[in-house]
């Protein structure tokens, strides 16, 4: 996956509710993951890279570490420390079930939820109306990657390239899901 593209997917998506609401100095916040892993500053860079090429910054950030509990204590403190926040950037779906209740727990639901990673529950929430859009981490790469493995292994092509052998790197894209399209992605979706 593509953790840079997963952060700046979830950036342009916010650069695009700040003009679609016309969000006149909005409070940006994001929960990150374990900010030591690469994967973390990855995605954080890709946010911050996306929110700058439309003027905005992140306001408030906290670290998690990609669990419920460490997702709904993070959100807690934040929520705390931040009185308004207009939108909203977890990394992690899973670390998200705690985020959604501790924004349950404080009843504020008045920011733009965006999630990462593409579970069932973020898609749910998007079609109830509670979370805004969650950016995938695509589910089907793990399958995909092993098909390919046994493609190499076999020594095989693709049918529909024009090139001989399987490309040995294949960067699979970062999808928003969003009101627009989550009937489309929730089949692919996994449970928190």
């Amino acid at each position: 996956g593509d953790n840079y593209g997963m952060g700046v997917s979830a950036g342009t998506y916010a650069c695009k509710l700040v003009k679609d609401k016309s969000l006149s100095n909005p409070v940006i916040a994001e929960i990150a993951g374990i900010d030591s892993l690469p994967l973390t500053q990855d995605r954080s860079k890709g946010f911050a890279d996306a929110l700058k090429a439309c003027g905005q910054t992140v306001d408030n950030r906290v670290a998690a570490e990609f669990t419920v509990e460490s997702g709904n204590r993070q959100a807690a403190n934040l929520l705390q420390a931040a009185p308004k926040i207009d939108i909203l950037w977890n990394h992690d779906d899973d670390q998200g079930v705690g985020v959604m209740a501790a924004l349950d727990q404080a009843n504020r639901h008045e920011m733009a939820f965006i999630g990462g990673a593409g579970s069932a529950n973020a898609m749910r929430w998007i079609k109830d109306g509670k979370m805004e859009a969650t950016v995938l981490y695509p589910p089907t790469q793990a399958a995909d990657g092993i098909k390919l493995a046994r493609l190499i292994a076999q020594k095989k092509g693709i049918g529909d390239l024009v090139q001989v052998e399987v490309p040995r790197r294949i960067v699979l894209n970062a999808p928003v899901v969003s009101k627009d399209n989550v009937d489309q992605y929730l089949p692919l979706g996994f449970e928190s």
